[in-house]
């Protein structure tokens, strides 16, 4: 097994929560590119058999000759999966639905939770100049989300701002103890974001007053607000930073991103 300690390489995040619709694709585009704004490499890898993340980064189905579900199922090497994107700085693992059926397929691999991290691990990876490796996971608690967590460094979980978004965290936060106790002691969590915030709504306020109080500092101070053009960024194929660079979502993100980074420097001093 490759030393999780290993100090070289980079800070890798999984984006993940089993419910769908939360804005964990729209988080994982959007602060790659405000990380890239601020000077960073970034890697992003899609791991959600839907795709979005790569159609989103511009990655149309026919380029996608490579995909995660090479890089886990066939043992592909890294450089013959990783992309390049319009992006400068910013590069994907792309996806395509193929990767559905991995949990199956792997499942009579004795190393099954360990296949993502074991290729993102490996000293190969710092020959590509990463700063950061923002991992996009399925709205599911299965074998892929487990590959994502047992790989990375911290999870990042994007929170909806609706009725009951605080219930399905414990779910996730089993997970991530689970994953801590058996196959990444190191694991932890990088914070919470809510998304889809809407200031003129009393519930959008519940929600972050309830957040803050049973979570404390592990919630983000940047929300990331309800924007229209959010939403039709990724219909584009690009990041909102790139779409609509002054609306409140790229804002929004930018601030995120300034945020994650400010919490790596003073977690490094």
């Amino acid at each position: 097994m490759i030393d999780l300690s290993r100090p070289d390489g980079p800070k890798i995040i999984a984006i993940a929560n089993q419910k769908g619709g939360v804005g964990k694709t729209t988080t994982a585009i959007n602060l790659a590119a405000g990380l890239v704004e601020q000077g960073n490499r970034v890697l992003v890898v899609d791991l959600d058999p839907q795709g979005n993340a790569s159609t989103g980064l511009g990655i149309d189905g026919s380029a996608r000759k490579m995909t995660t579900y090479d890089l886990l199922v066939d043992d592909a090497a890294l450089e013959d999966v990783i992309q390049d994107t319009v992006f400068p700085g910013m590069g994907i693992i792309p996806a395509t639905v193929d990767l559905s059926s991995a949990d199956l397929e792997l499942i009579a691999n004795e190393k099954r939770s360990f296949l993502l991290h074991d290729a993102l691990r490996q000293p190969a990876i710092d020959a590509f100049g990463w700063d950061y490796v923002l991992i996009d996971c399925p709205p599911s608690l299965n074998l892929l989300t487990v590959n994502a967590m047992v790989a990375a460094h911290s999870v990042l979980v994007p929170l909806q701002s609706e009725f009951f978004a605080l219930e399905g965290l414990s779910q996730l936060m089993l997970t991530v103890r689970e994953v801590r106790q058996t196959a990444n002691p190191k694991l932890r969590i990088e914070g919470i974001v809510l998304t889809m915030y809407d200031r003129r709504n009393n519930l959008s306020q519940q929600v972050e007053q309830d957040a803050r109080d049973n979570l404390g500092d592990l919630v983000f101070k940047t929300v990331i607000p309800r924007n229209v053009r959010v939403s039709e960024s990724p219909s584009y194929a690009m990041p909102v930073l790139n779409y609509d660079t002054n609306s409140q979502g790229a804002m929004a993100y930018r601030a995120l991103a300034r945020e994650l980074i400010e919490n790596h420097t003073k977690t490094a001093a």
